[in-house]
């Protein structure tokens, strides 16, 4: 299972919100560049890159970051927030994203989004769903949805897409532990997806248990910030 540390940014700086909410931002470091290369040091390759001024704006605010820390760092980055429109994916990806994650935008502007996916490739385009309570959730999960999550995923794996991130918004950023039967529904109606599970990890035991599950990946942020695992215990799980 592939290890895969978070940056969120807002202005720049690396923070991370409660429950995806703008009013419960914490900073942790005002050079992500610093926390990028932190993690490449202990040996982790991956990188989940999120523009959360971006997903509340609507277009990508933060590429300069991107940039960055793509230009010196080897991380394989995943990109999401904001991206919004054929010119957010080119920045995107002209900055170093090797893939992009699209939420809103697949909820939205599903045509868009399967065009992405046509000439892109299911490679380089990751599924972000989203959810609260099984509902998919956007805009910076500030907006609500009636659509089910599992439904949702269905019907992009019909249309080709092999990554899927999904957060359950209402554990992110609590360090209550993963909402691991979410994960274990999708695994069970979709065994092919490469399921990235995001949310609410608030230890070691908790990576294990996911790691079990066989999933493909497990995003951890505010579990690194806040001292709960450590980049060396995080390293029994490199590829």
């Amino acid at each position: 299972m592939h290890i895969i540390p978070a940056i969120d940014l807002i202005e720049g700086k690396a923070v991370r919100l409660t429950q995806g909410d703008y009013n419960q931002k914490k900073e942790y470091n005002a050079r992500p560049l610093e926390v990028a290369q932190q993690f490449e040091d202990a040996g982790l390759t991956r990188l989940h890159l999120v523009d959360l001024d971006g997903a509340k704006e609507k277009r990508v605010i933060n590429w300069k970051v991107l940039e960055l820390i793509a230009g010196k760092t080897r991380l394989h980055i995943d990109f999401g927030g904001g991206v919004q429109s054929d010119e957010d994916l080119r920045i995107v990806f002209e900055c170093g994203a090797k893939q992009v994650t699209g939420g809103s935008i697949a909820v939205k502007k599903p045509d868009v989004f399967e065009r992405w996916l046509s000439q892109y490739g299911p490679e380089a385009i990751i599924l972000g769903a989203d959810a609260k309570n099984e509902k998919i959730t956007v805009s910076g999960w500030e907006e609500a949805t009636e659509v089910w999550v599992y439904d949702f995923v269905e019907n992009y794996v019909e249309k080709g897409i092999k990554y899927v991130i999904s957060t359950d918004v209402a554990k992110d950023g609590l360090l209550q532990g993963p909402s691991f039967e979410l994960y274990r529904n999708m695994q069970d109606q979709f065994p092919s997806l490469n399921i990235i599970a995001s949310g609410g990890v608030s230890g070691m035991e908790d990576i294990e248990v996911l790691a079990d599950m066989n999933l493909f990946g497990v995003i951890v942020g505010k579990a690194i910030y806040e001292g709960r695992v450590t980049l060396k215990e995080l390293s029994k799980f490199l590829k």
